[in-house]
This record gives structure tokens, sequence and C-alpha cells, in this order.
């Protein structure tokens, strides 16, 4: 089988190929079998440290041959067992030198080594494969191909402190999802692993720790498992807090923090508990300290992240230790113009990956400022913290830009900061960049801090919408991503919502501005692409899209206007939604827009002359849900009002369908919901038997005297 790199590389090392190297390949040809072991061995010693004697033995082909003499039953097991040390050496080389290995089928090889019963070829076998599979270039699933490779890897673990450390960190590496984390589990690794945590071996140990955080990661199954597992008379999470200990290994103390960190978050542990409050908390913010290597740094904010992420108090807590905020600052200035690092090479690593501290940092400080107003100006009054947020959000990595939009998001649910600090910095013109030209993870955060700035109180909103905002959302509404759309629909409303400031203009000045701004969203979504919105099959979609129509559809003249140009469409859509399969909620959303058409003055005849519509109407007045028949009788209400020209033909037409027994019916029905959800602002005090009897005689007599409600709400 051939086996060989991709061309321009195979061309530039076949250049370099040595006489000696072909020397190492013929060897393996060799009819006697004592020189073939000999010929492995020196390939094994040439290979030690030397990337480019790797690449001229996988050009010359001596990978197919290595794996041959290792299947075949005539090799010895000693032949065997150096030629799995060589294919390990191999790949520890480069990242084509593995993907040469692969698709020289070798995993399925090593595999079937693992069945043989000579414990040193086991482990040279695993050992390559450990190698192999922490390779980025290797797909995980092929692992979990065979289905009785794991049950085997369990039953290896037993074997050596080598079995245990190499297939704990092939477990620890292939572990990418809830599917990984079942199979493990059910194949018994918590098991199989919790006495590893009590090794002698230190790399043990360690590998045993960073199973259990990918199969704690997000997993409740997994971690309630966890929280009960005893291990030489103790609880594992006891376990986990010994080895957070200041006199631990840095590596050690950052992954069982991030074990206990994982079981909360799953729910096994409280967030109040001692060990995450006193012992998970303060490890963590350790690890910020500039005093910490970057990659400790960074993983050590990035859990904290995690950690305090849902909890108030927790993110209080966190706030005061250690000066954490003002720590975070340093994240920013890494590496200083004086460095203390002696190290050239980590220096040089340092400056490469110095952009992972500031994702870091704003990773932290969006979960800081999620909920705690306090703890949001302690933030921004941090040293240049808009203007790091603001250039984080041009930077050039992806991930760096999320963070910094996380950040900010976080930070634009305050009030005060939306018309100080985010004003001062006019934070809407590069957000409006992003929003250009981003991938959708950027966009669902961006476009949703979008619709913070759209609030009314927000001296944003103005210049935002002027800049062409309402295209933007409205091509949201298009997106495949239904986050996006909900977002776009979402920000439109906000638009619609925010006209507080047509208050301070001359009625009828008010009147004409409040309908530019509905034409304006229906010219620029499009009567297609809100019908489109209706029949969208996420929930949160359709939910929105109903709420943007019942904003539209305010006002008796907008009423009118609207349905005056759409009211065919929009029946329809109320029709079909009506008629489908939903939920309460969106069936209530669906008859408070007939609820609100109705109280139109022209409008309200498109439900009059609608037979189908009135029978529905009239079918969810009597349904088991208080919600829908609560929504359905305000629909009635609107269209019986005595004041307005032709109510009587429509209280006619009503009674001989049926509605008046309904009432009827409805008003001695004994369920307090009705009278309860009734309620009406201004009204005295009445039992709730006697305001069943009030409202229904206000629908039944509709009496130029009644008390006019409001339109209906719901809830």
């Amino acid at each position: 089988m051939a086996c060989l790199l991709e061309t321009p590389i195979r061309m530039s090392v076949l250049s370099e190929v040595t006489a000696s190297s072909r020397h190492y390949v013929d060897r393996l040809f060799d009819p006697d079998p004592q020189k073939v072991l000999q010929g492995v061995i020196d390939m094994k010693n040439a290979v030690i440290g030397n990337n480019k004697q790797k690449a001229n033995l996988i050009v010359l082909g001596a990978v197919p041959r290595l794996l041959y003499l290792l299947q075949q039953e005539t090799s010895s097991t000693e032949l065997k067992t150096e030629c799995a040390v060589v294919l390990g050496s191999l790949a520890m080389g480069t990242e084509n030198n593995v993907k040469s290995l692969l698709d020289c089928h070798i995993i399925p090889a090593l595999l079937q080594g693992l069945l043989s019963p000579d414990l040193k070829f086991i482990e040279a076998c695993l050992r390559c494969l450990r190698t192999i599979f922490t390779s980025p270039v290797t797909p995980e699933e092929l692992l979990y191909t065979d289905a009785t490779v794991i049950p085997h890897l369990m039953a290896l673990l037993s074997r050596s402190r080598y079995t245990q450390e190499y297939i704990c960190q092939i477990f620890s590496h292939c572990c990418k999802g809830p599917d990984h984390q079942t199979i493990l589990f059910n194949h018994g690794a918590v098991q199989n692993i919790a006495h590893l945590l009590t090794s002698v071996s230190y790399k043990v140990r360690m590998q045993a720790l960073k199973c259990f955080s990918v199969l704690a990661f997000e997993n409740p199954q997994v971690s309630m498992t966890l929280v009960n597992v005893l291990v030489d008379g103790e609880l594992l999470p006891q376990i986990f807090v010994k080895m957070l200990q200041r006199d631990k290994p840095i590596e050690m103390q950052l992954t069982s923090a991030k074990c206990l960190t994982y079981m909360c978050r799953a729910g096994a542990i409280r967030t109040d508990d001692n060990c995450i409050v006193l012992k998970t908390l303060p490890c963590l913010v350790r690890m910020c300290s500039k005093e910490r290597l970057l990659e400790e740094r960074v993983e050590g904010a990035e859990t904290l992240a995690y950690l305090i992420e849902p909890d108030v108090e927790l993110q209080r807590i966190a706030s005061i230790t250690d000066h954490l905020i003002a720590m975070l600052a340093d994240y920013f200035k890494y590496p200083s113009s004086v460095s203390a690092i002696t190290d050239i090479k980590r220096l040089d690593h340092d400056l490469k990956h110095a952009h992972e501290l500031r994702q870091a940092a704003f990773k932290l400080y969006a979960s800081l400022g999620a909920n705690d107003e306090d703890i949001r100006k302690k933030i921004i009054d941090t040293e240049n913290m808009m203007d790091r947020i603001v250039t984080g959000l041009s930077e050039s990595s992806v991930k760096v830009r999320l963070a910094a939009v996380r950040c900010l998001h976080s930070l634009s649910r305050s009030v005060q900061q939306l018309r100080t600090s985010f004003q001062d910095h006019a934070v809407w013109k590069p957000l409006m960049k992003v929003l250009q030209n981003a991938p959708d993870e950027i966009l669902v955060v961006a476009s949703s801090m979008l619709c913070n700035l759209l609030l009314e109180f927000s001296p944003s909103k103005e210049p935002i919408l002027e800049s062409g905002a309402v295209e933007l959302l409205c091509g949201l509404t298009q997106s495949e991503n239904p986050a996006l759309r909900v977002n776009g629909i979402w920000a439109l409303m906000m638009r619609k919502l925010s006209t507080e400031w047509l208050n301070s203009l001359p009625k009828n000045m008010a009147f004409q501005a409040e309908q530019k701004i509905k034409a304006d969203i229906l010219r620029s979504l499009s009567t297609e692409q809100l019908f489109r919105l209706l029949s969208d099959s996420d929930l949160n979609v359709l939910m929105k899209t109903l709420g943007l129509l019942r904003n539209l559809l305010s006002t008796r003249p907008h009423i009118d206007k609207i349905m005056s140009t759409h009211g065919k469409q929009i029946m329809q859509a109320v029709t079909l939604i009506l008629e489908g399969e939903h939920n309460i909620e969106v069936k209530e959303q669906t008859l408070c827009i007939l609820a609100n058409i109705a109280d139109g003055t022209t409008a309200k005849e498109l439900i009059m002359t609608n037979d189908d519509i009135l029978q529905k109407i009239k079918y969810y007045m009597g349904h088991s849900h208080v919600k829908l028949q609560l929504a359905a009788m305000f629909c009635i209400s609107n269209l019986v009002w005595n004041e307005e020209e032709g109510s009587q033909e429509r209280q006619d037409k009503l009674r001989d369908m049926g509605i008046v027994d309904i009432l009827h019916k409805l008003s001695q029905s004994p369920d307090s919901n009705l009278c309860d959800k009734f309620a009406i602002p201004g009204l005295s005090p009445l039992t709730s038997h006697s305001f069943n009897k009030y409202f229904f005689f206000l629908i039944l007599t509709s009496s130029k005297h009644c008390f006019r409600h409001q339109r209906y709400k719901g809830e």
C-alpha cells in the first residue's frame, strides 16, 4: 500500500533523501529475522528527535513495512514491540507524519495489537495510539468505530500504570461531546477510573483527573454519579478538594477545579457549597495572577467565567476576591516591555498566544458583570476598559472579537452605562461594523446587544437607526440561523416600542411619525418575509413575529390602514396558525392579534365577514384553557361595543351564532381564574362571583355606560 506525503512536501523531502535512510528501509526486507530486528532498533535510534529523518523514512515506504511486520504472526514479540515503538516515534513528528500514518490505517493495526497477551507489546501499542489520538489531525471517532474497543480498553486499565496512563489520556482527548461521554459512562469509566486518583504515579492521577473533567462537562448524569462515588472511604468531591491545595502542582489544582466547576454547573454540587465558595473559586482566582504562566492564566480565567456565569452571589464573591477586576487588567498588558521571561522560546510562545489572554479576560469580565450594577461600574471604571473592548471588536482573532462582543453585551444591560460610557465611546459604531461581516456566532451576540442599544433610554438609538439598522435587522430575519431571526425581529419590535419621544411632538405630528415607523418596518421587512416568518418552524421566531405584528396593529387608524393593504394575508396567516398544531402561547398571541383587529373601525369587518374566523373565536371561548377563553372574549368585546357604528348588526349576527349562550354559560363558571384575569384598574373591589357577573353583563348588554377595557395584552 502506498503511504506518501502530499505532493509538494514529498518532492521537497525526496530531494534530501540520503543513502543512509534507504539503508534503514532496505534492512526491513532482509530474510534474516534477527537482521530485521536489529534494523528496526537502529531505525528507532536514528529517528529520535530527528524530524527530517522521520519524513525521509515515511516517504521511502517504511510505514507499510513496519505495519506488516507488526501484524505478522511469524514476527517475534520483540520485533512487534520495536515496530510499535518506531511508529510511535514517527507519530511524534509533524502533523503531516500523523496524516501519513492514518492513511496507512495504523489505528486498526495497533488496536489489533492490544489483543496480544504480552504486556510490553500492549504498552508500546497504547503509547503509539496515545500519540496519534492526541494529534489534532486525528478524528476521535476512529476510537468508537468498533464497539469492542472501549470495553477492551477498560479491561486493560488494570494491567500496569502505563496502560492506565495511556488509556486515560486517550479517553480524555477523544471524549468530545455527550455521545462519547455516554459511551464511556455506560462502559464503566467512572468505576474503572475512580481508584486511579489514589495511584502512586502522578501521571496516572493527572490523566484520571483529566478524564473526569471531560466526562463531567455539561453532563448531569455523570456529575450526579461522581458526587456519590467513594474511593478508599472518601467521596470523590473531597478528593478533588484535596487536589486543590496550594502545595499540589498547578496542573493538578487547575484540573481539580475544573472537575468541581463542571459538577457544580451540572447541578451535582450547590453553588453555595463550601467546596465551591471557599475552595474552587479562590483557587481559580489564584490562577489569574500574573505570576502564573500564560496558559494557566487563560485556563483559570475561562474556567472561573464558566463557574460564576449563572450565579449572582458567586459573581459578587469573585469580584472582591484578590482584587480580581484590577488583576484582569494585566491580561491586556502582556507581555510588558520589560518582561520577566528570560526563556526566549517561552517569550516567543507567549507573544504568539497573548490574544488568548485578552479573550479570557473579556469572557471573565462578561460573567462578572452579567447581573450586578456595581460590578459593571467597577469593570468600566477599570483603566481604559471601554477602549480595550472597542479595540477587541476589530481584532483579527474571531475568538477575541466574540469574547469582546459578549463582554460588551453583558455591560450593556446597565441603563446607566448605556446613557454614559457607551455614548461617550460611541460603541454603536464599531458594533455596526461587526454586524456587517461576521460569523454567525458573533452575529448572534452582537444583534442581541443591538436590541439593548435600541431601547428608548439609549442615546445610541437614533444614530443607529439613521445608519441603516432597519435594513440590517430585516436581513437578519432571513438568516438560516433561528437565533439571528429571533434577534432581528426582536430589535424591530424595539424600534416599534421605542416611541416615547413622540410624546414631545404635536399630536398630529406624533401620529404621522409613528405611522411612518410602522410603514418603514413593513416596507423594509416586506410582507412576504413577514408571512414567511409567521410559518417559521422555530417557536421563538414565530412568537416574536406574532409580537411584532401585534405591535404594528395598535392604534385604531393604524390598524385600519395596515388591514386595508395587508388584511387578506394577515387573516390567512391567523387562520393557518389557529388551525395548526401550536401550543397555547402561540394561539393566545394569535387571538390577541384578532382582538386588536376587532378594535379597528373598518378592520373589524374582515372578522365579521369571515365565518371561519368567527367559528374559531367561538370555539376558543369554550376552550378548556382560560388564556384562550380570555383572548377570545376580548375579540367579542371589541366587536360588539355599543357606541360604534354597526354594533347592532354585529351583535345580532353573534347572537345568532350562539355566542350569547356561551357567555351565559361562562358567567356561571365557578372558575375564579376568569375573574382574576379580568381585573380592571380603577373599578371598586368586587367579590369574585359578582365580578364575573358584572363583566359578562358588560359583554352581553354592550351598554354605552360600560367601562371600556384596554386592549388585551395577554401574559
